[in-house]
């Protein structure tokens, strides 16, 4: 039977985005971000899965290995803090700046679902009973092309969602977002 997943972009979300992240000296994680993953993990009992754009190994800034370990390295953390990560899907593919094969306009570089429909495929996912957390637009586009019920932009307090974009919630801080997801939850689960 599908189950619903929570979805997180990287950089940005899980750790600060500071260009190009590619070596464990580069990582300072969000605050907030393992409370989130421990509330999905053992209070919802969803799995958690990473979708991120990664146009830097196809730029040549880093290697296809080099993030490869970076993310061991940040799964290992998660398991640590009681919260695993059950798969993390990649996009090294940029349309005009790749190099070689990776110039390539990719169904899985968000804004496209690709990542998420993948997922959905590998572990059963529940789409429509799903969150996604994302600090940018394209985040929430990808969430919303693929029918992700909740979708949360990680921002300024400040910020306003576009008149043409998808429905989201916004918030300032990852507890809000566990406030949010757990709301959105509990009013899913009383219908």
């Amino acid at each position: 039977m599908p189950q619903p997943a929570l979805f997180l972009d990287r950089d940005g979300v899980i750790n600060a985005d500071f260009g190009y992240v590619h070596r464990i000296d580069q990582v300072t994680f969000v605050p907030g971000i393992f409370d989130l993953a421990r509330f999905a993990v053992r209070k919802l009992g969803w799995p958690i899965v990473v979708i991120t754009n990664q146009a830097g190994i196809g730029r040549g800034y880093f290697a296809e290995a080099e993030f490869h370990a970076l993310m061991a390295w940040m799964c290992e953390r998660f398991a640590g803090q009681g919260a695993p990560i059950s798969r993390v899907y990649h996009c090294p593919y940029h349309p005009k700046d790749g190099i070689g094969h990776y110039r390539l306009d990719h169904p899985w570089r968000k804004p496209k679902p690709g990542m998420i429909l993948q997922a959905a495929i590998d572990l059963d996912v529940a789409l429509t009973e799903s969150a996604l957390v994302g600090d940018t637009m394209s985040d929430i586009e990808a969430g919303a092309a693929a029918g992700v019920g909740l979708l949360i932009r990680l921002a300024e307090e400040s910020a306003e969602p576009p008149s043409a974009g998808p429905a989201h919630k916004i918030v300032p801080s990852l507890d809000l977002a566990i406030t949010v997801l757990q709301s959105w939850k509990s009013a899913r689960t009383r219908r």
